[in-house]
């Protein structure tokens, strides 16, 4: 790794010219109060790896000062897409990945739960030859840490219909924690159609019916203070997204691109989308 301050400064005064590395996507919406720390985090950590890189915010139709607050950053490559309407976490997602430069691409909770250290144990996947690598709760060497019970037994019930009922071979599909090549990354996210929380599991299932290549690594998770995500609203509509993507499926929804490349698709001016408030 190269020394962090300096690499950090220059990623942060002068704009890349090199093709980019890797795309770090952040969706957030109205994460005012931590968003500056998760920013600093993560840009101080890959500029140390010494590749040219970007990181891409989601803004999804933030009411409080988010936007305001990244924009006084002034940081060189750091690039802030609006929504003018709260279009859901999985549209904030998409619109970040699809408008990333990067060869890699990786998109990360705002709160940090799972610390952005975890990026190079996905990369070693990536290198390896695997389409997606994800970050999981539930494999053997993950540690988890401040969960409620109510999400305990939430995740559990879950990660079993997943597994056994959904079809989908992972242990944990809901990690904030995913990393793809950038060929993988336009496939999934150009089929995808979930807008909310539930769109992790909908590109997972994507994954397995395009025959992607998926490694699932531990890591080391903690549960943020301050999160305003209600365990039991987010389970009823995952129950409700697993029915309407196997519906999607059958109507063969999936076998045509839903977001074609466009004009819009891009860090300068995003696509504003349907409003769909987080949980």
């Amino acid at each position: 790794m190269t020394s962090d301050l300096p690499a950090y400064r220059e990623w942060a005064e002068n704009p890349t010219s090199e093709p980019v590395a890797y795309s770090v996507i952040i969706p957030a919406y109205n994460e005012a109060i931590r968003i500056l720390p998760t920013v600093v985090a993560i840009a101080v950590h890959i500029s140390s790896l010494g590749k040219s890189w970007e990181l891409i915010v989601a803004d999804d139709g933030s009411t409080d000062n988010t936007v305001e607050l990244l924009d006084g950053l002034n940081l060189a490559n750091l690039h802030v897409l609006r929504a003018k309407t709260n279009g859901g976490k999985g549209s904030a997602v998409r619109r970040g990945v699809l408008a990333a430069r990067g060869e890699v691409i990786l998109f990360a909770d705002a709160d940090q739960s799972t610390s952005i250290e975890h990026f190079g144990d996905l990369l070693v996947e990536i290198d390896r030859g695997n389409d997606v690598a994800i970050g999981s709760r539930s494999v053997e060497g993950a540690t988890v840490a401040n969960k409620s019970l109510v999400r305990k037994v939430l995740s559990s019930g879950l990660n079993l219909m997943v597994r056994f009922g959904f079809g989908v071979p992972f242990a944990d599909t809901q990690c904030g924690f995913k990393m793809f090549t950038r060929d993988a990354a336009e496939q999934l996210f150009r089929h995808q159609l979930i807008n909310e929380f539930s769109f992790d599991l909908e590109i997972l299932y994507l994954a397995k019916k395009f025959e992607l290549k998926v490694a699932e690594v531990p890591v080391e998770w903690i549960d943020a203070p301050g999160s305003t995500v209600d365990p039991t609203k987010v389970a009823i509509g995952f129950v409700r997204d697993m029915a309407q993507i196997k519906w999607f499926d059958v109507r063969g929804r999936y076998s045509t691109i839903n977001h074609p490349p466009s004009e819009d698709e891009s860090i300068a001016d995003p696509a504003p989308e349907t409003p769909q408030a987080w949980p």
